[in-house]
């Protein structure tokens, strides 16, 4: 699966209310996830879904250049998604510091 193109209807346009509730979802549980995973540094739920949003999007480009390729379907986007958004608190984390 590359970046988020499973939110997105057949013909490019705009998300349908049920892809974009999907996307969410996605955002929400993957930001969770990486909130447990770098010790409990969630963000609240807006903050979760922005984060696993945000990892998506990062994983999308990042883990293909990287020559890692994560399998189709829900849990798919969701490992994806987590795996970006923990790069993305650990980024944030470490900004923090300085």
């Amino acid at each position: 699966m590359h970046g988020s193109h499973w939110a997105t209807s057949p013909r490019g346009s705009a998300l349908s209310v049920q892809s974009l509730l999907i996307f969410l979802l996605v955002g929400a549980i993957a930001g969770w996830l990486a909130g447990l995973v770098v010790k409990g540094r969630g963000l609240g739920l807006v903050g979760n879904i922005v984060i696993g949003i945000l990892g998506a999007f990062i994983a999308g480009w990042l883990l293909p250049q990287l020559g890692i390729y994560i399998g189709g379907g829900i849990v798919g986007a969701i490992l994806n998604a987590m795996i970006g958004a923990i790069i993305l608190l650990v980024v944030v984390m470490a900004v923090r510091r300085a």
